[in-house]
């Protein structure tokens, strides 16, 4: 558990921030001034610390946390057109499984000094014989990393540490950008015992503060400091819980407790926004540049009848050129004819290059800019590109159909969605007519088709074969498994998977025909439960994607998001052992959610010692609001129950 402190304003001000009223500290203020005769090494403390904290061994309020946030208080202030943050930070450690947490990552936006890191003071503080021991990071074992030309990070080890630790911190984060006011993020992925945000600020720039807090605030408190409507906000959390990511959470960064600043949205709008990203030298100012060898490219694509054919080859073209270098940023690094004469690129360049190609050879397209699914979320109420990190294209086929087309990644398609980009909000906007828009990505209907022959033995085996078709944007989860993993360890993640199969031989066929399914056929053995006596027992669901219910938690926080629409399709025939008949055969069954937005069926039948089992899902919805959750986990556990209800055969 590497702890990252996020101090870029764009992406959010930090991923871990807690502080303990509990604790009597001196004031911040005087606390940094202390620290500007505090030289590295020496075993002055930063401020009073509780001899009944180093002698904690839980969390009172999160019992099997592996440590917790004591406290994180950051004091912001906004003047002389410069934005400071004063940052003091306290964490406990309670056992070995934490101890990663003594390496510090505190990143920030370095371009052209836009952001500064300074006063970096840090402290292992242990309690050895009732005597309390401070143990100084050396200044010298302070890093400064350049990540890229347009960010940096702090790196820093804390000495000593083992169960018992305190860990503390402090630093100072200034930057000369008027809109670059930071976030506050009270949660994270360890507990939080105290966490205030004490932010100044003026009427000029003017910010909007939304609260997204799901417990009582400790402290909410506003003071007016003069005429001209500056205002002093301190906002305090208390016992905070950890965050855990919940199964199928749409942007897990969305619904950590924090305070979110923003742009008055008089001035910030959509519209300055789009106009803003156009002029700016590094994403419109990238477009219609020349490239090394494109008369060619445009040539033949103009040579082609169809436009789909001008997309399949471009792309084709681009995304077989381009290898892209696992960044996402929403603009050009360093400049998309660079990008392309070195073949390398972020997401960005690699897809205003094919922006621009396709644009060349006449196919009408526009630019998505867009949040990835860990990135943040854009909100269409709240203007804002914060958390923006990746540029696609768009093609609108028709007045229903568009294609969205991200050349970074190798397995994607032309004329199918991205799965990572399924259900995301995008900001839309074409550069030849200025015109924008706000646009859910969503995908077309996919299949996924297993069939299963096999046979059922008298020792509780099941022997046969598996087909299983994966269409449109299935087909890339599959395909990406096999040729990342290899055969031989694509055969042993499946038998790993389900415990008692084995794989006997595996066919694969499309794997370069993008327009096709995937598929995979596979021979195979099945330890199914052992006989009972007289009796036999067989689970039709046992080696199917629906392996494991994932919503039993009573309560979420998180909107659902399911990925995509799909139907699924799992047929089975299966042969009974000589001796034996079907003593009970699950019924036919036909359930729905309350507006269709999942439906599921299963069809049985027998005759002459066969029996055939089907199963379908559909998935009309993929994406349902947290409020939704009771009925989607009602609706899961009856399908799961269907799904696993077993065939029982009887000897005789």
């Amino acid at each position: 558990m590497i702890l990252i402190e996020k101090s870029i304003a764009r992406t959010c001000a930090s991923a871990n921030q807690n502080r303990s009223h509990l604790i009597k500290l001196f004031p911040l203020l005087v606390l940094l001034a202390i620290l500007t005769t505090h030289s590295s090494g020496q075993t002055q403390p930063y401020g009073i610390i509780d001899t009944a904290d180093l002698k904690m061994t839980t969390c009172d309020f999160e019992r099997d946390a592996n440590a917790m946030v004591l406290f994180d208080y950051a004091v912001v202030t906004n003047e002389n057109y410069t934005i400071k943050m004063q940052r003091h930070k306290r964490i406990k450690i309670f056992n070995n499984n934490a101890k990663d947490a003594a390496n510090i990552r505190i990143e920030f936006g370095g371009s052209a000094g836009d952001e500064r890191i300074t006063d970096v003071e840090a402290e292992t503080i242990n309690l050895n014989n009732n005597t309390i021991e401070y143990t100084g990071v050396d200044k010298k074992l302070i890093y400064t990393e350049l990540t890229d030309k347009y960010s940096k990070a702090i790196l820093f080890t804390f000495p000593n540490v083992k169960p018992g630790s305190v860990l503390e911190f402090v630093y100072k984060w200034t930057t000369d950008y008027l809109y670059n006011y930071p976030d506050w993020v009270f949660q994270s992925s360890i507990p939080c015992r105290y966490s205030e945000f004490d932010a100044t600020f003026t009427n000029n720039p003017r910010f909007s503060c939304y609260r997204k807090v799901l417990q009582p605030l400790f402290k909410d408190s506003t003071v007016k400091l003069d005429e001209k409507a500056a205002e002093r906000h301190i906002w305090a959390l208390a016992n905070v819980p950890s965050y855990k990511i919940e199964p199928y959470t749409d942007y897990p960064e969305d619904y950590l407790q924090r305070i979110v600043i923003t742009r008055y949205a008089k001035y910030f709008t959509w519209a300055f926004l789009s106009g803003s990203i156009l002029a700016d030298e590094n994403i419109g100012g990238q477009l219609d540049r020349n490239l090394e060898n494109e008369d060619k490219i445009i040539a033949k694509a103009k040579a082609l009848k169809t436009t789909d054919e001008r997309l399949s080859y471009i792309f084709d073209t681009v995304k077989n050129t381009m290898k892209w270098n696992k960044v996402d940023y929403d603009f050009a690094v360093d400049g998309v004819k660079k990008a392309w004469d070195k073949k390398t690129g972020n997401s960005t360049e690699i897809n205003l290059i094919l922006f621009d190609l396709l644009k060349k050879a006449n196919v009408n397209c526009s630019l998505l800019v867009l949040c990835t699914r860990n990135h943040g979320k854009i909100d269409p109420q709240f203007p804002g590109v914060s958390h923006v990190n990746r540029m696609v294209v768009y093609y609108p086929v028709d007045s229903a159909r568009y294609y969205v087309l991200d050349a970074s990644n190798p397995y994607n398609n032309y004329n199918s969605i991205p799965p990572d980009l399924i259900d995301l909000n995008a900001l839309l906007i074409d550069p030849s007519t200025k015109n924008f828009s706000i646009k859910l990505i969503k995908n077309e209907p996919a299949r996924e088709v297993t069939i299963i022959n096999g046979s059922i033995g008298a020792d509780g085996r099941l022997l046969g074969n598996t087909r299983i078709s994966c269409s449109a944007n299935n087909r890339e989860k599959y395909l990406r498994q096999y040729n990342e993993l290899g055969e031989k360890k694509y055969i042993e993640q499946l038998e790993d998977k389900f415990a008692g199969l084995k794989i006997t031989g595996l066919k694969v066929d499309n794997l370069a025909i993008d327009t096709l399914p995937f598929e995979q056929t596979f021979e195979f053995q099945y330890n199914l439960t052992a006989p009972d006596g007289s009796y036999l027992y067989f689970n039709p669901n046992s080696f199917s994607v629906f392996e494991k219910n994932p919503f039993l938690s009573e309560t979420r926080v998180s909107a659902i998001e399911l990925g995509r629409l799909n139907t699924y399709l799992i047929n089975g025939r299966y042969t009974i052992p000589l001796g034996y008949k079907i003593d009970a055969l699950p019924k036919q069954v036909t359930m729905s959610m309350p507006d269709h937005a999942i439906t599921f069926t299963r069809f049985t039948a027998q005759q002459d010692g066969v029996m055939v089992i089907n199963f379908t899902i559909k998935y009309n919805r993929s994406l349902f609001s947290k409020e939704e959750y009771p009925s989607i986990r009602d609706f899961y556990k009856k399908m799961y129950e269907l799904l696993n209800e077993q065939v029982v055969l009887k000897k005789g």
